[in-house]
């Protein structure tokens, strides 16, 4: 029997999985998540997706029957990663800079197992009302902002700022549903197996 690992500490990727019915255990490996010089956006979210998953797996104590999911998100502007929040006036500057402007968000969803590793990137396109000062500065008060890529979560309070978006809702907030499932039955996973019959 397969034994499904996530290498990822996120809460909202927890729910996300257990959203489509599939059984998983937590096994998180911490990795150096610097972008490497002048590496594209979509190359750094792969890169880091397969990372975490290899990482996970690496220190498991029973390869055999084992898949390790791993998984990052990074939210673009003009080509640019816009991570965490290194403090208030990071995330205002990040805030005010998204005001009123579409931006991408990237998110890598990987599967390693003892045979090989797989990954799909998913881009979606997000759009914010134009927002002001106090806007801004409220949000920030709420803590909302202080461990999200891009400052803000779309699962959130922040949807109020969201006017427009083409692509996966899933995926911007931080596993793409469809792709993961057609992945996961790649390495012979199904989805829905919490579900109960009536």
């Amino acid at each position: 029997m397969t034994t499904l690992y996530l290498a990822s500490a996120s809460p909202r990727r927890r729910e996300l999985l257990a959203q489509i019915g599939v059984s998983f255990a937590t096994h998180v490996v911490p990795i150096d998540e610097t972008p490497q010089p002048g590496e594209a956006p979509a190359a750094y979210v792969e890169r880091l997706a397969l990372a975490k998953a290899q990482a996970a797996f690496d220190t498991l104590a029973d390869h055999q029957d084992a898949v390790v999911l791993g998984s990052d998100t990074a939210v673009v502007l003009d080509g640019r990663i816009l991570g965490k929040p290194v403090d208030r006036e990071d995330a205002l500057a990040t805030l005010a800079a998204l005001s009123g402007r579409e931006h991408q968000v990237l998110t890598a969803v990987a599967l390693v197992s003892q045979a090989r590793a797989e990954a799909r990137v998913v881009t979606s396109t997000v759009r914010f009302k134009p927002l002001d000062r106090t806007q801004i500065e409220a949000y920030w008060a709420t803590g909302e902002p202080r461990d999200k890529a891009g400052s803000y979560g779309i699962q959130g309070l922040a949807a109020v700022f969201v006017s427009q978006m083409q692509g996966s809702y899933s995926a911007v907030v931080g596993l793409p549903l469809c792709e993961t499932a057609e992945l996961l039955a790649q390495f012979a996973i199904p989805c829905w197996q919490q579900t109960a019959s009536a």
